[in-house]
């Protein structure tokens, strides 16, 4: 009665520990995976929020920007110890904006050749 509740297991040979190429065979498509991932998707994006980040802490007076918000302005007045920005958004009408929140600095000759 004994033997019909448990049965006897054997263990599967897995060949010594030898390698076993096989098995790293099987994880090499999800490593390419990843490897291309990392190229096409994640060091582009940190490219651009290295210099996101660069272009706004040399902001300058005069510099037009667009915020996350999408509000477009120009920046008037920046203090070196402050995360806020004064942008001018329209004639007379002045913001204080966080510089973390401006997505894009056009240069200088985009603002030309757009005022043009």
């Amino acid at each position: 009665m004994n033997n019909l509740l448990f049965s006897t297991a054997y263990a599967a040979d897995v060949g010594g520990g030898a390698f076993n190429s096989a098995a790293l065979m099987q994880y090499a498509p999800i490593v390419l995976v990843f490897i291309v991932f990392y190229f096409l998707l994640i060091r582009p994006q940190q490219k651009r929020q290295r210099q996101l980040r660069e272009e706004q802490n040399s902001l300058r007076r005069g510099d037009r920007i667009i915020t996350a918000g999408g509000i477009v302005g120009t920046v008037q007045n920046t203090r070196d110890d402050s995360q806020e920005v004064d942008v001018e958004i329209a004639q007379g009408v002045k913001v204080k904006v966080i510089r973390s929140t401006i997505t894009t600095v056009l240069s200088r000759e985009e603002k030309v050749a757009n005022d043009s």
